[in-house]
């Protein structure tokens, strides 16, 4: 599966990357909003992880431009727990799901696949 991992921790980055690139593809590395929807436009990628709290554009607004253009985008936000109300407000964008910082491989996976067979 092709995916864009958008974050701005590089550390956010490089684990996520660690975690998902023995079984696919990373298209690229976002660390704000804009690069995001940049890159998602450039490479099509079968699924986004996009972190909420970002500088420039944040995650929820990406999300919706990126659901606006590609209403079949899957998007993946990445957030810390204390984020609750920002979580709904990733869903209304369009997210299909999210994960939780720090970074558990077989929660991102599960996530990654059950969004995948759906």
């Amino acid at each position: 599966m092709d995916v864009l991992i958008t974050d701005d921790s590089g550390f956010m980055r490089d684990l996520l990357r660690e975690i998902l690139e023995e079984d696919h593809n990373i298209v690229g590395e976002a660390e704000n909003g804009v690069e995001a929807v940049e890159l998602y436009q450039e490479e099509e990628p079968d699924i986004v992880f996009m972190d909420i709290v970002m500088p420039i554009k944040d995650g929820i607004e990406a999300t919706d431009e990126i659901t606006d253009m590609d209403p079949d985008a899957k998007v993946v936000m990445c957030t810390s727990v204390e984020q609750a109300e920002q979580m709904k407000d990733s869903i209304k964008a369009g997210a299909e799901g999210y994960i939780t910082k720090p970074f558990q491989k077989e929660s991102v996976l599960e996530e990654l696949n059950s969004i995948a067979a759906g």
